[in-house]
């Protein structure tokens, strides 16, 4: 499933098609995706130029003309893609060729967004300003990451008195938005952070911030930033993980001597150093 730097990387390059232009028609290949499409959503949508596209956590949302804001989420194999104004490219695929073109949105500018998603566990829906503050999907959320409200102060407080493991923490959205597990567990290796190790033990027991709460919000900001410009160069290579998928291999840390392991944490796999992560 995509993570928020994959989220972030599908907001830059729909962006630059999308903010000021009107979408003059919207085409509904099916009736739903992971949940049926609101009532007159291709009608409400037409004619409504966007305003902005922002992201939270891993929602996309496109605030429109009309004060409702289209939110959409990619699922576990869903995509966007655009068809410009001045024909296809080599081996573009044509809009709504694809059997698993599902959305098509035809802009004043002459492009065509599409959003492919073969699994349909993609979400889209039109919210108004009140429905968008109470969605349960983003109302509940805590502070962006890569956000000035997410620092070292705001982990601890978060954190304090909670028995849980740091990596269910961190996998919390109400202590940070848009989190998944595999930037989880490069972050707490890259801090030194062990994922079983206990949440609390990076504050005081007043709720302030201890060192590894500092080195936690910095390396959660960085590993988020590189995988966010890695995204944008569109440089996928396979070797870009510290810990991630790893297990049995020597710890990339300079100096360490550890072998990375594996352990399961809630269904999910942490992948972490035993020497250098306490």
């Amino acid at each position: 499933m995509p993570e928020l730097p994959e989220v972030e990387s599908v907001r830059r390059t729909l962006a630059p098609a999308m903010v000021g232009r009107r979408i003059d028609a919207v085409e509904l290949r099916r009736p739903d995706l992971r949940a049926p499409f609101p009532k007159g959503f291709a009608r409400r949508l037409a004619g409504q130029t966007v305003v902005a596209l922002t992201r939270r956590a891993k929602y996309l949302l496109a605030s429109l003309s009309s004060g409702d804001t289209l939110l959409m989420h990619l699922g576990m194999s869903g995509a966007f893609r655009v068809i410009g104004t001045a024909g296809r490219g080599p081996g573009e695929a044509a809009a709504g060729s694809d059997p698993h073109d599902h959305v098509l949105f035809h802009l004043d500018s002459g492009a065509t967004v599409v959003f492919n998603d073969p699994r349909r566990f993609g979400v889209m829906d039109l919210l108004t300003p009140g429905e968008l503050e109470e969605h349960p999907s983003v109302g509940g959320l805590g502070p962006e990451p890569l956000s000035d409200e997410f620092d070292d102060t705001a982990l601890a407080r978060a954190c304090a008195g909670k028995r849980t493991s740091l990596k269910a923490a961190l996998l919390d959205q109400r202590v940070v938005a848009g989190l998944g597990n595999i930037y989880v567990v490069e972050a707490l290796h890259l801090a030194g952070l062990a994922p079983h190790r206990r949440a609390s033990t990076i504050a005081t027991p007043g709720g302030a911030p201890r060192d590894a709460a500092s080195r936690l919000t910095a390396a959660i900001k960085q590993v988020l930033g590189k995988a966010i410009d890695r995204q944008t160069a569109a440089n996928d290579r396979s070797d870009r993980f510290r810990v991630y998928d790893r297990e049995g291999q020597r710890c990339l840390r300079r100096g360490c001597s550890g072998i990375i392991r594996r352990r399961t944490q809630a269904g999910r796999s942490s992948f972490y150093c035993p020497v250098c992560q306490r």
